[in-house]
């Protein structure tokens, strides 16, 4: 399955990249609604290092999630893979394309549910809109930070 996230922002791929670059970008980028706790940060800028996050599936569930960032082209792009966690896989490509009035900020997952063909049944309605929910947030907060700053 695939998720797309596209929001146009009023400032150079660069300045889209760097926030990204934060030490505290994946807590700013973290929704104030998720149940989740960072339990060891990644560096986008080394390819290899892991983030661990520990969360609930639908609240409930505790699960811990790791992520290793397996490419970085700045100001252009950086991808995170799910070693283990909830999903059967998981591909992130974090990508910023130049635009006339800026930057497009595009964020791509590939996934695949897990819980077999229940969670493809299932992912219109409990997974694709707690992304897009999610993912408008991450957007709006990198969209500030880019043009107030």
């Amino acid at each position: 399955m695939q998720f797309v996230k596209e929001t146009i922002i009023h400032a150079t791929p660069e300045k889209v990249f760097a926030f990204h670059e934060l030490p505290d970008a994946f807590e700013k980028l973290l929704p104030p609604w998720e149940n989740a706790k960072i339990i060891q940060k990644a560096d986008i800028s080394k390819v290899g290092s892991q983030a661990i996050i520990e969360t609930k599936i639908f609240g409930l569930i505790p699960t811990r999630w790791v992520a290793e960032h397996t490419k970085y082209e700045p100001p252009k792009m950086f991808e995170d893979v799910q070693i283990s966690g909830p999903f059967k896989n998981w591909r992130h490509q974090h990508l910023i394309l130049p635009h006339e009035s800026g930057a497009i900020l595009h964020d791509e997952i590939e996934f695949e549910p897990p819980m077999w063909f229940l969670g493809k049944i299932a992912a219109p309605f409990a997974i694709l809109p707690k992304l897009e929910k999610m993912f408008a947030y991450r957007h709006e907060i990198t969209r500030k930070w880019c043009e107030e700053e």
